[in-house]
């Protein structure tokens, strides 16, 4: 009687693909940026999220219960929602347009050192706050 599945109630959702569409505007993002014809703020927030993104260390690390999956879960679509709607359409299509095409995704060294240095900071502060609650 109450043998419904999981696929009865949710629709069929083909997450690979799901992810390259998601891959392909990051990357769609990160040639905005690149383009004279978007603005400053628009530019600065697709930046945030392309270096997010493609930063070779992961900010939260998946070993982490729930927040390591959060940050590709819902950060990144999010991100990734409110950044197109500051970029003007026909610059963003042209841009999809050249995304692709590409091969390998770039290497966002500004972000990966952003990041370390994020966790060098809270760590530091961690070890500053547990001396000072000690001695």
């Amino acid at each position: 009687m109450y043998s419904r599945q999981v696929t009865d109630i949710l629709p069929a959702m083909p997450w690979r693909e799901t992810a390259r569409n998601l891959e392909r505007e990051v990357y769609a993002l990160y040639l905005a940026v690149r383009d004279p014809r978007v603005p400053w703020y628009a530019k600065l927030c697709a930046g945030a999220v392309v270096a997010y993104v493609f930063s070779p260390i992961d900010p939260l690390p998946d070993f982490i219960p729930v927040l390591g999956n959060l940050d590709e879960l819902i950060v990144v679509p999010l991100g990734v929602m409110l950044v197109r709607r500051l970029i003007p359409p026909g610059v963003l299509d042209e841009c999809r347009a050249r995304a692709v095409t590409f091969d390998a995704k770039p290497k966002s060294w500004l972000g990966a050192i952003i990041v370390v240095a994020l966790w060098v900071a809270l760590a530091g502060l961690g070890v500053y706050l547990s001396w000072r609650w000690l001695f």
